[in-house]
């Protein structure tokens, strides 16, 4: 899958910033048929950085958000701010 169609947006509410600060993740709003996978190697090749884990959940408005945890080498605040989340 191309990287651009799976990474939609980033989801910027005040949950999901606090998770970037506390947890190392950062949170967007992907495709709804991609699979866990098609998430991390699209972030990977998008961000140029290291994912450790991807969890996924469908919310009630019905987009899919995708929990990205970066590795050990990343901060999510400095990608965060390097992409113009904060």
């Amino acid at each position: 899958m191309d990287p651009y169609s799976v990474i939609i947006r980033p989801d910027v509410t005040e949950r999901s910033m606090k998770i970037v600060e506390s947890e190392n993740k950062l949170v967007f709003i992907v495709s709804r048929n991609a699979s866990k996978k098609d998430i991390k190697s699209s972030f990977e090749k998008l961000y140029d950085v290291e994912v450790r884990d991807v969890n996924t959940l469908m919310s009630p408005k019905g987009f899919k958000k995708a929990y990205i945890q970066l590795g050990e080498k990343h901060r999510a605040d400095e990608l965060a701010t390097r992409i113009g989340i904060f």
